[in-house]
């Protein structure tokens, strides 16, 4: 295996005596691998510096892509949950193709497995890496902002017995608002996403303890709202930005929060 972090440590040179191919399916397969050391390590790193600077050729970004979008499928979650971090990379340096969302939508709302960290694997953060993944998605002029935001309302609404535990409600709220501040979005959909989840959780009475999913549900909807009121920032270091529909958004989600702890 290439010595990754003797490349880290040489500002990502690329080894001369290696193909870039090769070097590239070496990465694809460390972003995979069962030790949280080498997953999560140095090759992620190297990674994605060489697609933010452009090092790895577009047609090698594209079968890239690929091969995460086929990882949707893999049976190790930790193969699973590490997929949407690479295309991830790949959108926001521009690549995109319509399969990668098709394969996208069909693992987000279905994965079980939403531990955000486990002893053995290290992060797994399905929830967390798939809404940075959706947000790129969202942003994405050649993907409908009303499909990753019906997407988002899938994800909340899907049964689960775990209760996120390390700020997954966090970056799903953070994703969506991210999305609603599209100023091709229209009011209908900036807020008709939430009818789902008024309509799963605001029809029973809630029982105690209070279901996982619905917990889920509860914090991310809070903070989407505070989001709405104050804005969100693309990165930590840039100004906050306005969501399409602020006040509107607002309404609605104070609707949805209403319906279901009044009920």
């Amino acid at each position: 295996m290439t010595d990754w972090k003797s490349v880290e440590a040489a500002d990502c040179a690329v080894p001369a005596d290696r193909a870039m191919d090769d070097l590239v399916g070496e990465l694809s397969l460390a972003l995979a691998d069962p030790d949280p050391l080498v997953r999560d390590g140095e090759p992620y790193a190297v990674l994605a510096t060489w697609i933010d600077r452009g090092t790895i050729g577009t047609p090698r970004r594209l079968e890239l892509g690929d091969e995460m979008a086929e990882r949707f499928t893999d049976p190790r979650v930790e193969a699973r949950t590490f997929a949407p971090l690479v295309l991830d990379m790949l959108v926001t340096a521009g690549d995109f193709k319509a399969g990668w969302v098709d394969a996208f939508e069909r693992w987000y709302p279905a994965e079980r497995d939403l531990r955000g960290h486990d002893d053995t694997l290290g992060w797994l953060h399905a929830v967390a890496h798939g809404a940075d993944l959706l947000a790129a998605f969202g942003l994405h002029p050649e993907v409908a902002p009303a499909r990753m935001l019906e997407l988002a309302a899938a994800r909340l609404t899907a049964p689960t017995d775990h209760v996120y535990d390390q700020l997954e409600d966090d970056r799903l709220a953070r994703a969506i608002a991210r999305v609603l501040t599209r100023t091709d979005l229209s009011e209908h959909d900036a807020v008709g996403w939430l009818d789902p989840i008024g309509d799963r959780f605001g029809a029973d009475r809630v029982s105690t303890p209070v279901p996982a999913h619905l917990s889920n549900c509860l914090r991310t909807l809070r903070l989407l709202y505070v989001l709405a009121d104050r804005g969100v920032r693309p990165r930590s270091e840039l100004p906050a930005e306005p969501l399409h529909h602020r006040d509107a958004v607002k309404a609605a989600v104070a609707a949805v929060l209403d319906r279901i702890v009044r009920r």
